[in-house]
């Protein structure tokens, strides 16, 4: 019509050799962590320089150009993300993006320490779901295996995140040596407070202080367990992630589990990931990457060689990983920690 503005024209999407449209975008907004759980990291880990961190700022320039892609889902990670100082200015600011309708959703994966503080916020904000990280309701396992963590902390967490309306499930990694007799307890829990939980192969990601073989935990034998236990009905949903649900029917909750040693889930990925430092990871278990950080810095008025080094780099993202724990004192299959990539 006469005197119209002409919306600008549609960005095509990003789509890989594969033809996978990849529409998921998850970001570490830091790889500090207020825990120091014994299968992801050092005791004492060594963190990155604040200045090699992208600022506040950058996060939303490189989320919304990747918005702009035609990314739909979001998820922030870290480390943990809430204890990054102006971590929730970050999600005011990316809320603009849910409010118009160019993003369907913004979620974040937290250990729950400082839920109690910001759930309010969050859910106000536009975050609806979220993801905690618990790997058992035993205190001093919990002290244990996250070197000194406060489990009541974390379920006080829990308790404002579910009275703020925001929709939580939980993430357990499965460890042979810590939780694994306790998992349908916590399946009967979650699933009793009306909460979706995901058991979670450990991953060869980064050095730790013991042997991943004495933690690795296959879920097929944990489900082969359950299901002589409880029935394990197989749900058809998809919800972006690399998980795969059943509903149990005598709790009457979801359950998934995500499977990356035992059975990968690469064929359907949708997904990249950024880190704290500007670097995009085409894959979880791959070193092939670019260096987003520095092109922002270069051309800081300037999207468009910032969109074209994110096309160049989905051109080749790999089929999938090459995650393996075969055999004792092996190296990661990749030497960053997961606190660096985000979960």
């Amino acid at each position: 019509m006469p005197g119209e503005i002409p919306s600008p024209p549609k960005e095509m999407p990003l789509i890989d050799p594969l033809g996978r449209v990849i529409d998921y975008l998850r970001v570490s907004v830091t790889d500090r962590c207020d825990l120091r759980c014994t299968y992801c990291m050092a005791e004492r880990q060594t963190f990155l320089p604040r200045a090699e961190l992208l600022t506040i700022e950058e996060l939303d320039r490189l989320c919304s150009t990747f918005i702009d892609l035609g990314t739909t889902r979001l998820r922030l990670t870290g480390g943990e993300p809430l204890i990054r100082k102006g971590f929730m200015d970050l999600v005011a600011g990316l809320s603009r993006h849910l409010k118009s309708g160019r993003l369907n959703e913004l979620t974040l994966t937290t250990n729950g320490t400082q839920l109690a503080r910001h759930a309010e916020a969050l859910a106000r904000y536009g975050v609806k779901r979220i993801n905690v990280s618990i790997d058992t309701l035993n205190a001093d396992d919990y002290r244990r295996i996250t070197r000194g963590g406060d489990l009541a902390g974390v379920l006080a967490g829990l308790e404002a995140a579910r009275k703020a309306g925001l929709e939580v499930k939980i993430n357990v990694v499965a460890l042979k040596g810590d939780n694994a007799d306790a998992l349908p307890a916590m399946i009967a829990w979650a699933h009793g407070l009306g909460m979706e939980i995901t058991l979670i192969e450990t991953m060869p990601l980064g050095e730790i202080d013991g042997d991943r073989m004495d933690q690795y935990l296959p879920l097929s034998s944990v489900r082969g367990a359950l299901a002589r236990r409880w029935s394990l009905i197989p749900m058809t949903r998809r919800t972006g992630g690399p998980a795969r649900y059943v509903r149990v029917e005598e709790t009457g909750g979801v359950l998934g589990f995500i499977t990356p040693m035992t059975h990968t889930f690469c064929e359907t990925c949708n997904r990249v990931r950024v880190t704290c430092t500007g670097t995009l990871f085409l894959c979880l278990g791959q070193d092939d990457h670019a260096d987003l950080r520095q092109v922002m810095r270069n051309f800081r008025d300037d999207d468009a060689p910032l969109r074209a080094v994110i096309r160049e780099a989905i051109a080749r993202k790999p089929k999938g990983h090459d995650f393996s724990i075969a055999r004792r004192g092996a190296s990661p299959a990749v030497a960053r920690p997961m606190s660096m990539t985000g979960g």
